[in-house]
């Protein structure tokens, strides 16, 4: 590689990677998900440590019977806001009351089409992503006769009244909206930042002042190489416009705008890597300051202290990677785990001939110096169909504490719930999978899978919203799951992570013990004293329990210190 900056994976880096990987478990005759039957409402279904509890199917209008695949009514990412749950969709978007898991509630549906329709939720507004050339300023289906009337950016209404959302801002940018990503700022309660992720073509300058595109080589000015900031003031949200058009992907040596993977292959038995001139998406975690950038062909770090001003503090890159998709911390902010879309999302990209390496996950550790170091891969055990798009999609944690536990989204694959605590030793824990949507390729699976108040949430493109709880198992037990269930939020976007917390409470004390007899940390005398301790002190008055549970915390404390042998 001729371009500073980028660090590239060395040999042993492979080595350790190729290792991870081959301790995951490989797909295999009997797994019950390799050979589903198909169908768009009766598919059959696998699922292990997990079960749906409701669903929601797509509303009248976002779905097409004889056309049950099209894109262009595709459901997309969801954001939460109390029992209220929002949609995306490329043709607009669909509230639901979510109050009553097992009977969700369509409260209202908007048309405005305009794709790809991702969602976020803050207070009274909702921000939605637009990037096709059939949006229109007005939210219309009706052709786009001149310039004025096209609309690629964010959308941004209010939702005070949840049953008729009004459009109050439409924030048009030169590349559209593929994902947008909410930033807050603790030291600004005036506004709200949101970053533009845009992959399309650049507008022409004759529909929207300011475009044009190029080489930078060509043309210093041009939209590629950048991103988006909004800006919107709380106060007047009708005002929000773009700030700053940071160039995030410039080289730190020599200010060059194109600074990174300049795009192709690696070598032989490599992928060929698209070109970092976008990023796909930028998931932003205030409370550490930084945000994890996957940029079509590099993974990027950025210091987000000052939201407007976003500045790239460290990137990486891969071999195996196609395109950069996304990315996840884990709650301490000690791990990355960036995702490859090989093929699009559009592709079968799971068959047991495809490359363990290859669309799928890689998890780097990360040090207070900003340095992300490689320390595993995860992909989706179970060999899917020709029929079946499959690839490594939008997930997030499952807040079980001391544990870092990830649910994540494979389109027709399903969706795989696993442990990454140990990035060279991942386990799929649980999951659930469909057949084939068609006896051929469609387009179908789910786009997102987040765990939001103690559920698990799957939007599913074809066939609308599953509603999912765990199930104990040997690998989560019922005290972790009630654990993570104490993890109540009022809000939560994708591309957005907040810090987990979790009360003094005997299910967070429970769930330790479990997890140091799992480990084999104690022996099974110790593990069942301790719990013998915690159940006796839930029998006694507030002081009590408050004692004794500040007790037996305090000898799960000594045995995780080492006070205690496994023998004992």
């Amino acid at each position: 590689m001729t371009h500073q900056g980028i660090r590239r994976l060395a040999l042993p880096s492979l080595i350790l990677l190729a290792t991870a990987v081959a301790q995951v478990p490989a797909a295999h005759a009997q797994d019950k998900r390799t050979a589903l039957k198909g169908g768009w409402k009766d598919a059959e279904v696998a699922n292990w440590n997990m079960e749906v509890v409701g669903h929601i199917d797509r509303a009248p209008g976002f779905f097409d019977e004889k056309n049950i695949g099209s894109i262009l009514l595709a459901n997309s990412d969801m954001a939460f806001q109390g029992n209220t749950l929002v949609v995306g969709n490329f043709t607009g978007f669909q509230i639901y009351d979510v109050s009553n898991r097992t009977a969700p509630r369509l409260r209202t549906a908007v048309m405005c089409p305009g794709g790809q329709g991702d969602v976020s939720v803050y207070g009274n507004l909702l921000f939605m992503s637009v990037e096709m050339p059939n949006g229109r300023v007005d939210c219309g289906s009706q052709n786009i006769t001149k310039a004025a009337d096209r609309f690629l950016g964010v959308r941004i209404f209010d939702i005070s009244n949840i049953d008729s959302p009004k459009q109050i801002a439409a924030v048009q940018t030169c590349r559209g909206s593929h994902t947008h990503t909410l930033v807050t700022d603790p030291n600004d309660r005036a506004n709200i930042y949101v970053y533009v992720s845009g992959t399309s073509g650049v507008r022409p300058a004759a529909e929207l002042a300011g475009c044009s595109g190029g080489a930078p080589d060509a043309n210093p000015n041009t939209a590629l190489f950048r991103i988006e900031v909004i800006r919107v003031p709380l106060a007047a949200p009708q005002d929000a416009r773009v700030i700053a058009s940071p160039r995030i992907f410039a080289n730190a040596q020599t200010g060059a705008i194109a600074g990174l993977w300049q795009g192709g292959a690696h070598g032989e038995g490599t992928q060929s890597t698209s070109q970092t001139n976008q990023c796909h998406d930028i998931t932003a975690y205030p409370e550490i300051g930084l945000a994890a950038g996957a940029c079509s062909g590099n993974g990027i770090l950025l210091d987000i202290r000052n939201p407007a001003d976003p500045v790239r503090v460290a990137e990486v890159m891969d071999p195996n990677f196609a395109y950069w998709h996304s990315a996840t911390f884990n709650n301490d902010g000690t791990k990355v785990i960036f995702t490859d879309e090989w093929g699009g999302g559009t592709s079968a990209r799971c068959r047991e001939s495809d490359p363990k390496l290859w669309g799928a996950d890689a998890i780097y550790t990360l040090d207070s110096l900003h340095k992300l170091t490689p320390a595993g891969f995860y992909k989706l055990p179970a060999a899917q169909s020709d029929a079946e798009n499959c690839v490594a999609h939008n997930g997030s944690l499952i807040p079980v504490p001391g544990r870092d536990i990830m649910a994540q989204a494979w389109y027709q694959g399903g969706i795989s719930i696993f442990d990454f605590t140990d990035p060279a030793n991942v386990r799929e824990i649980a999951y659930f999978d469909r057949g084939p949507v068609a006896g051929s390729l469609q387009l179908a699976g789910f786009w997102s899978s987040y765990w939001y108040n103690g559920y698990l949430y799957g939007t599913e493109i074809a066939r609308g919203v599953d509603i999912f709880k765990l199930t104990s198992s040997e690998w989560l037990t019922q005290n972790e799951i009630d654990a993570a269930s104490l993890v109540q939020n009022t809000e939560l976007n994708p591309q957005h992570q907040v810090r987990m917390k979790w009360p003094t409470s005997y299910s967070v004390a429970k769930s330790y013990v479990d997890q140091l007899a799992r480990s084999a940390s104690v022996g099974p005398k110790v593990a069942e004293e301790i719990m013998e301790d915690l159940d006796e002190a839930q029998k006694g008055n507030a002081q009590v329990r408050q004692r004794e549970l500040e007790q037996a915390t305090e000898k799960v404390a000594k045995i995780v210190g080492g006070t205690h042998s496994a023998a004992d």
